[in-house]
């Protein structure tokens, strides 16, 4: 297990922190109140394992599958249904979301292969991450990609607790299947729009690996 360039500053800043927060306390408190310097010590050292876990790159196998979407995030499967698309496809779509907990593997992954057609950020709120409107009322960042089987959207939604997104591709990048495109820090959620007919090989409530878990499958191949 690697850890993420995006946390090395998170992680010095916490280092420092955790150093100087046990400095003073054991200079301050533990002649008198030892009890007070352990405590703060236990504390403040899981927390900064908290943090440096958060940034975790764990070692797996990645699921490269050409008539497949893949999952772009770890977490859980807390929405499946069609609604009307309204930022690019403007129709019926089916929408599958994740919801990523603090505990998660926080990179984003590129659901499938192909050309980024579309990127845009676009400001927003920071409602709980499982709230119905945080697909479209939250700070979050599309993207559309094109290949010979067809058009994807994703989102990666800011929440409550996740106040940077990190979206590394542009319109006429070519990305791979299951490749980073992406990290959310701190909690959020990742939406991925297809065409209603394709076959979800997911449920609800389901947990689900990032890169690993296929979401659904195109209903041809194509030679």
């Amino acid at each position: 297990m690697t850890i993420h360039h995006e946390g090395y500053r998170t992680i010095g800043i916490a280092s420092l922190l955790f150093g100087l927060i046990n400095i003073l306390s054991f200079a301050f408190l533990s002649s008198h109140f030892s009890w007070l310097s352990i405590a703060i010590f236990i504390i403040t050292f899981f927390l900064l394992l908290f943090i440096i876990s958060f940034f975790r790159v764990p070692e797996r196998t990645l699921t490269i599958q050409e008539n497949a979407i893949v999952c772009p995030a770890d977490g859980k499967i807390v929405v499946i249904e069609d609604i009307i698309e309204t930022e690019y496809f403007k129709d019926k779509r089916t929408q599958i979301s994740i919801f990523m907990s603090p505990t998660n593997v926080h990179i984003n992954r590129n659901p499938m292969s192909g050309e980024v057609v579309y990127n845009q950020y676009h400001k927003g709120k920071y409602l709980v991450a499982w709230h119905p409107k945080s697909s479209t009322e939250n700070e979050r960042w599309s993207v559309v990609v094109s290949n010979a089987y067809g058009k994807i959207l994703y989102k990666q939604i800011a929440g409550a607790l996740a106040r940077r997104i990190c979206n590394y591709t542009k319109p006429g990048d070519k990305v791979q299947q299951s490749a980073e495109y992406g990290f959310i820090k701190f909690g959020s959620r990742v939406d991925v729009i297809i065409p209603t007919f394709m076959n979800v090989k997911v449920e609800l409530n389901q947990q689900v690996k990032g890169g690993v878990t296929v979401l659904a499958t195109w209903p041809y191949n194509i030679q």
